[in-house]
């Protein structure tokens, strides 16, 4: 594995990889990397193509500058995983890498509708950062596929919006399955933080999502949606939402329609971490 922290030395080398018509496929990560990150590198490598992995802890899409500073940073283990995995490439830049000109100055995105509903109400700014990032990443490592984790969805669907606005029409986004511990927990960064008895409360909100996936036939979406909050406020989660949306465009739902790929998803804290996930139906 090459491993790079400056964008010109990371495009010189790409563009002789490239000059060879080589295909290349890019997962970026914030660190602190888990089993699911690496479903991605081994994805890549699967399809064929030349795979490169980013870690960079972007400052711009963290509303809670305390969310910001607690985030774990575990560069050294993050390379062991990436080496055990064969990744070609690992891109590890600085913040100045990222945003020569400054952050204040770096091309914002509007994601329009997206940016407002759900992770966009509760996180603000959130969805402007995550375009930054991701834009510039993709303005760098110009790859022929881009791979996410299907457990960040609304994420999904604004870096697709992303490509859309970006004019990358030759850009294929594969969004991959979630992850997930034994108990169905979704694999996520933050799960580390967790104290021991919240580790174990955490799988509740999984429990909560299979529950609305197998009564979309039997019960209305509006009393599933309640017994999700009640039984997670009573375990101590404080649930900022329960949601149900059409999978393509992410529209609220207010029932179930059947015939309708749709997405329930949650976001609920436990103690001060934050924890989202979903499920299609």
């Amino acid at each position: 594995m090459v491993v790079f922290k400056t964008t010109s030395d990371l495009a010189f080398y790409l563009k002789n990889k490239k000059a060879e018509g080589i295909k290349i496929g890019f997962v970026p990560t914030m660190g602190a990397l888990h089993s699911g990150h690496i479903s991605l590198v081994n994805r890549a490598k699967a399809d064929g193509l030349f795979s490169i992995c980013s870690i960079f802890l972007n400052p711009t899409q963290f509303n809670d500058k305390k969310d910001f500073e607690k985030y774990p940073v575990t560069t050294n283990e993050d390379i062991a995983l990436l080496l055990e995995a064969d990744c070609d490439v690992l891109f590890l830049p600085q913040v100045s890498e990222i945003y020569p000109d400054g952050t204040e100055n770096t091309k914002t995105y509007d994601f329009g509708y997206l940016d407002t509903i759900l992770e966009g109400a509760n996180r603000p700014g959130h969805f402007k950062g995550v375009g930054q990032v991701v834009g510039r990443l993709l303005e760098i490592v110009q790859p022929d596929t881009l791979y996410l984790g299907q457990k960040d969805y609304q994420q999904c669907m604004v870096i697709s919006k992303l490509k859309q606005v970006m004019g990358l029409d030759e850009l294929n986004i594969a969004i991959c399955a979630t992850m997930r511990e034994a108990d169905g927990l979704a694999m996520s960064s933050r799960n580390r933080r967790l104290t021991e008895p919240n580790r174990t409360l955490a799988a509740i909100i999984y429990q909560c999502l299979v529950s609305i996936q197998a009564k979309r036939d039997v019960a209305s979406f509006a009393v599933v949606k309640k017994e999700c909050f009640d039984l997670m406020n009573r375990k101590g989660f404080e649930t900022e939402y329960v949601a149900l949306a059409d999978a393509s465009t992410m529209d609220l739902l207010d029932e179930y329609e059947p015939g309708r790929q749709m997405v329930a998803l949650i976001a609920a804290k436990l103690g001060e971490i934050r924890l989202i996930d979903n499920i299609l139906l």
